[in-house]
């Protein structure tokens, strides 16, 4: 497989090998985003758990401290008073049984998903559209709520959900190359915290095991797994 010239210039530098403390690798990664968009950067954490036990899955939500960089669209489904309090705290798209309807046919014009809790029964019935794609509303993480207006709010503000994969990896976005040093050693950090909090009862040995920071367009560099977390 060919490396392009650009990756191949940005790998330059990083012993793929060696495991680096947080603070070095989050300045290795920023100096190599050399693409004419802001790049998103990513961490991804591997985790000692199966997620094909119930017992072991991991999954919850985290308001980074400097926000993603990213907006993101979010839509409500909610009627009433509670519609109107989504509209007014930002929310892009709202709506009960016309909203059900239009993404039943595929028009799904948002990122994150939020119901009040007596929206759920159908709701339920978008589970084979929104399931495959992580965006079914949760009570665990806070997206099946009254309180839509925080929830909107933390949406829009940088709360980033996460949720282990197959192979029992975390991914997320933890901010944009532009952001400084501080600030996304920080978000890593939070982010670090929610997972580390939501360890399952099912997980024995080792819980955070391997981990490195990459942005969209450069090469992955591995992190000490200890200098993520305090």
């Amino acid at each position: 497989m060919t490396i392009g010239k650009r990756l191949q210039k940005a790998r330059e530098g990083v012993d793929r090998e060696k495991l680096y403390p947080l603070a070095d690798a989050i300045k290795m990664v920023k100096e190599r985003a050399k693409s004419k968009f802001d790049e998103t950067i990513e961490i991804a954490i591997n985790l000692g758990v199966d997620p094909r036990h119930a017992d072991q899955m991991v999954r919850g939500v985290v308001n980074l401290p400097n926000g993603t960089g990213r907006t993101l669209r979010v839509g409500v489904f909610a009627r009433g008073a509670k519609a109107e309090e989504a509209k007014a705290a930002g929310a892009d798209v709202v709506g009960a049984e016309d909203l059900v309807e239009k993404v039943q046919g595929g028009a799904i014009d948002f990122d994150r998903c939020i119901a009040t809790p007596d929206m759920m029964p159908l709701v339920g019935r978008l589970g084979k559209v929104l399931g495959p794609r992580g965006m079914m509303p949760n009570p665990k993480i806070g997206t099946v709520t009254m309180d839509v207006a925080n929830a909107v709010k933390g949406a829009k503000g940088g709360s980033v959900e996460f949720r282990v994969e197959k192979a029992g990896i975390v991914q997320a976005g933890i901010g944009k190359a532009s952001f400084s040093e501080d600030k996304l050693v920080e978000n890593v950090k939070a982010l670090a915290d929610a997972v580390s909090k939501a360890k399952p009862a099912g997980s024995k040995g080792t819980y955070i095991q391997r981990v490195a920071v990459s942005s969209t367009m450069g090469p992955g560099v591995k992190v000490e797994p200890g200098t993520i977390l305090g």
